[in-house]
């Protein structure tokens, strides 16, 4: 590569920091060069693993888990105090801080931003990540989504995304790496070459963005020239095919052959540097995936990674195995010499282009509890507050129906429809505050439990229509790895839950982190979509359902997932 190259977008080096950057490169050993393509994970403060990481691998980057400020200010201190070469430390910012700190301010998330139609909304979700971030030592955020929610049975994209609408996604998500840069954190667009078609889920399969060469350009192609032009450092690449332009590019690949672009030198080359003119850092998704794990032995998948054009190789199912696989695949040629140095330069750059390499940048080096104390400020809150207020969104309404009062519904049936718990699961219990927050304004409220009988021997239809003025549905159903479908599971006997009393009992459904349950609730009359479960979000609809605030926020994706009934 010419290393000029690097005064210019996105790293616009100077001719100091690029002398550290070569100079840095002709000191490195091979096993120095092998560590930096590794960014790996942390989940707690672990202090001999992370000075592992460190000393015994020298490895290039650590993605951070959310964990307590405290903790995550002791491990940054860690990592970044044994590394000979500054760390990259990342995490997941999509919604705010929160994905990194568990005391960060939760903004939003990405379709409750869009759901309020003002860019600057997400200009200012990327100054909360970037200025909370910072505080905490974190340099990267992979972050924004600007996949395209085409498909409302994929199970990943969803409220992750900016909605469906490719304009609005390339304005914000553009915005946001505006914001969140000039915090001094790298971004990191995903999920090259983009998600959101493919109802699977490249987690547990390699998935397919099916789009035509024109279709693509005219719209995820477009998404990712803005953000490109924006400045974005870096882009993350997913485990998804893209068989109209590998075919365009290598006219002789058979079917069979067609890799998803973390494999696939045409998609991370010609269409990404050469045609879309990106001259960043390009990272891997998670190598854990089972989409970059089905199309090649993972011995082999391993190094093709860095020899295809990723820079960095993110996560490791074995950290001893995989290193030994890129290892062996430097020694045997499957990555050249000079594909090694050209990684571990952009690696080098990047760093160089945060201050990382002498201290000139805006994250803290050695964090503390207090510092990211500090940096959670009023205005973050106020701000998370506006979103909520503004993006909170009335799909349908029955006429009449709203506002509520306990005057006119006193008697108050609440159906929770709520998640697991577990890794990646909604917040607990969301029916349980919803049903305090409604008693506090003077309702009384039972929460639904179904009757143990089975057909025939179930309560009387009239149980529910003589006894209740209101039926509320909340639904917490959030997107998660590995789960094939966000449907709703209804309780037995005989779907007990569903909502049967339309047309007899004022019902209102209130989905909290889907925003398509409409396809298994057609004919509820009434539907809110919040995007989100944040204490400001939830305080903003009890506001909205009381009339005391308006709803203000428009539809970022088809929330009647393409259907006539959902309408009626």
């Amino acid at each position: 590569m010419d290393i000029n190259s690097l005064k210019e977008k996105p790293f616009y080096l100077t001719e100091t920091d690029i002398e550290w950057v070569t100079k840095t490169l002709a000191s490195m050993s091979d096993k120095e060069k092998l560590g930096q393509l590794f960014t790996t994970i942390a989940y707690t403060s672990e202090e001999p693993y992370l000075e592992s990481l460190s000393k015994d691998y020298c490895l290039g980057g650590v993605m951070c888990r959310p964990m307590p400020s405290e903790e995550i200010a002791k491990a940054v201190s860690i990592l970044q105090s044994n590394s000979k070469i500054p760390m990259l430390l990342a995490a997941n910012l999509e919604k705010g801080a929160a994905g990194a700190i568990l005391s960060g301010t939760s903004f939003g998330s990405q379709m409750q931003v869009a759901a309020t139609d003002n860019v600057e909304n997400a200009y200012r979700l990327g100054k909360v990540c970037g200025r909370e971030g910072a505080a905490a030592g974190l340099n990267w955020s992979f972050a924004p989504v600007i996949d395209i929610d085409y498909n409302f049975r994929n199970p990943i994209t969803n409220i992750r995304t900016l909605g469906s609408d490719p304009e609005r996604v390339a304005t914000m998500g553009s915005a946001y790496v505006k914001g969140v840069q000039e915090e001094g954190l790298a971004a990191s667009v995903k999920h090259f070459p983009g998600d959101g078609c493919d109802e699977r889920d490249q987690h547990l399969v390699t998935s397919v963005n099916d789009m035509s060469v024109e279709e693509w350009d005219k719209t995820y192609g477009a998404v990712y020239k803005k953000a490109i032009d924006e400045g974005a450092k870096t882009v993350m690449i997913g485990h998804i095919m893209q068989p109209a332009y590998s075919k365009k590019l290598r006219p002789d690949l058979a079917d069979q052959a067609i890799m998803p672009a973390t494999l696939a030198p045409e998609l991370l080359n010609d269409l990404l540097r050469d045609q879309l003119g990106f001259n960043g850092l390009i990272v891997s998704d998670a190598s854990t995936m089972a989409g970059m794990l089905i199309p090649m032995s993972r011995e082999k998948a391993v190094p093709y990674c860095i020899a295809a054009g990723c820079d960095i190789f993110l996560f490791t199912r074995n950290m001893e195995e995989d290193y030994a696989y890129m290892k062996k695949g430097i020694e045997e040629g499957v990555i050249s010499q000079e594909r090694l140095n050209e990684a571990v330069t952009r690696i080098l750059a990047l760093k160089a282009s945060l201050g990382l390499h002498d201290g000139s940048g805006k994250v803290a080096m050695s964090p503390t509890h207090e510092g990211i104390r500090s940096a959670i400020s009023a205005e973050h809150d106020g701000w998370s507050k506006e979103v909520a207020d503004n993006g909170i969104t009335l799909v349908k309404e029955e006429k009449g129906v709203l506002p509520l009062s306990p005057s006119r519904y006193k008697r108050v049936l609440l159906y929770g429809i709520e998640t697991a718990q577990g890794f990646f699961a909604a917040r607990e219990d969301v029916t349980g505050i919803i049903k305090n927050m409604l008693e506090d304004e003077g309702f009384e409220v039972t929460v639904f439990q179904p009757s143990a009988g089975l057909e025939g021997m179930t309560d009387p239809f009239s149980k529910i229509v003589d006894n209740y003025d209101l039926l509320l549905y909340v639904a917490n159903l959030t997107t998660k790895s590995n789960q094939t479908s966000v449907r709703i599971e209804w309780a037995q006997p005989m779907g007990a839950n569903v909502p049967v009393y339309v047309n007899m009992v004022p019902t209102i459904f209130i989905s909290l982190e889907n925003p398509y349950h409409l396809l298994d609730v057609p004919r509820v009359k009434t539907f809110i979509n919040t995007y989100a479960s944040s204490d400001n979000t939830l305080t903003a609809l009890i506001d909205k359902l009381m009339g005391r605030s308006t709803f203000k926020g428009i539809n970022p994706s088809d929330p009647f997932c393409g259907r006539w009934d959902t309408r009626l």
